[in-house]
Formats: C-alpha cells, sequence, structure tokens
C-alpha cells in the first residue's frame, strides 16, 4: 500500500506487513485518509462512515477510527491491533477471530457485535458498551473494562484473568466456564449472572 499524503502535510502509512492480512484498498485508504483529515480539522475532510463494509482480514493495524461509523461491518479475522476505536460504532460488527491486541476502544458502541475467538490481550474498553455482544472464547487478560457494560453479553469460556471490571455491568452475563482469575470486580454488578464452573480465583471484589 502506498503513503497517502493529506493536504496539511500529515501522512498515514497502512502498510500490509502481515501476509495473511490483505492491504487496504484505494477507496478505503481515502476514506481513511479523509478520516483523519477530520479528527484534525472537523471543516475538513470527512468523518469515516464503513457501515456494512466488507473488510474481512484487512491489515488497520494502528489506524485512527476514532468516532467512526462501523456498523454491521465485516471485520472477521481482521489485524487492528493498537488501533483508536474510541467511541466508535461498532454495534453488530463482526469481529470474529479479530486482533485487537492493545486497542483503544474507550467509550465504544459494541452493543450486538461479534467477538468469537477475538484477541483483546491489554486493549482499552473503559466505559464500552458490550451489551448483548459474543464473546465466546475471547481473550481479554489484562483488558481494562472498567464502567463497561457487558449486560447479557456471552462470556463463556472467556478468558478474563487480570482484566480491571470495577464498577462494570454484569447483569445477565453468562460468565459459564470464564477465567476470572486474579480480575478486580470491586463494585461490579453481576445480578442474575450464570458463572457455572467460572474460574474466581484470587479475584478481588466478587460479592459472593
Amino acid at each position: 500500500m502506498d503513503e497517502v499524503s493529506l493536504p496539511d502535510g500529515v501522512f498515514i502509512n497502512w502498510t500490509d506487513t502481515y501476509s495473511q492480512y490483505k492491504p487496504l484498498s484505494p477507496e478505503i485508504t481515502k476514506i481513511l485518509a479523509n478520516h483523519l483529515e477530520w479528527l484534525s480539522d472537523r471543516t475538513r475532510g470527512k468523518k469515516a462512515n464503513l457501515d456494512n463494509t466488507n473488510l474481512p482480514n484487512v491489515n488497520l493495524s494502528g489506524a485512527n477510527l476514532e468516532g467512526a461509523n462501523l456498523q454491521s461491518a465485516y471485520l472477521y479475522d481482521a489485524n487492528l491491533r493498537d488501533a483508536i476505536l474510541y467511541n466508535a460504532n461498532l454495534r453488530d460488527a463482526n469481529l470474529n477471530f479479530a486482533d485487537l491486541r492493545s486497542a483503544n476502544l474507550e467509550y465504544a458502541y459494541l452493543r450486538g457485535a461479534n467477538l468469537i475467538h477475538a484477541d483483546l490481550y491489554g486493549a482499552f474498553l473503559l466505559n464500552a458498551n458490550l451489551s448483548y455482544a459474543n464473546l465466546f472464547r475471547a481473550n481479554l487478560m489484562g483488558v481494562d473494562l472498567r464502567g463497561a457494560d457487558l449486560s447479557n453479553a456471552d462470556l463463556k469460556y472467556a478468558d478474563l484473568s487480570n482484566a480491571d471490571l470495577r464498577g462494570a455491568n454484569l447483569i445477565f452475563a453468562d460468565l459459564r466456564h470464564a477465567n476470572l482469575e486474579s480480575a478486580d470486580l470491586t463494585g461490579a454488578d453481576l445480578s442474575n449472572a450464570y458463572l457455572t464452573d467460572a474460574n474466581l480465583n484470587d479475584a478481588v471484589g466478587f460479592p459472593y
């Protein structure tokens, strides 16, 4: 992928550094460039609208998609490592098997999103909305989920070890067989959550 030059002299370069990932199309590259310009000056550029966009296996590592609309986007097995998705709309998005390690998803809207087997190791999900999301077997080790809404989320077999869940909403969350070892659950609401066979060894703040 060639480097994209913005009018204000800012450069972005989303090079396909991983052979298993697809390079970005010129159209998507232009959308991302316009979005960066919009972020720096709201009177210029254009906010990224990628709703219902088909982006499987795409390399968006380190991309800045703050506030972007990715509702119902198909991001299966996408590389979003270190991406900035702060306050992004990812409702009903397909992020199954996606690499979201160390991604910034603070205040992101992920209601109903599919994150089966997604790798979110070290990601930031402060106050994110993950209600009704499918996180079956997702890797959430060490994730910052303070104040996040995980109500009715499917977290079966998910790895939440060392996760920060302080003040999180886990009402009716399905945590069967989940690994919550050493997680911080201080102030979390686990009302009607399913915890059969969950590992709560050394969990902090578990109310029961």
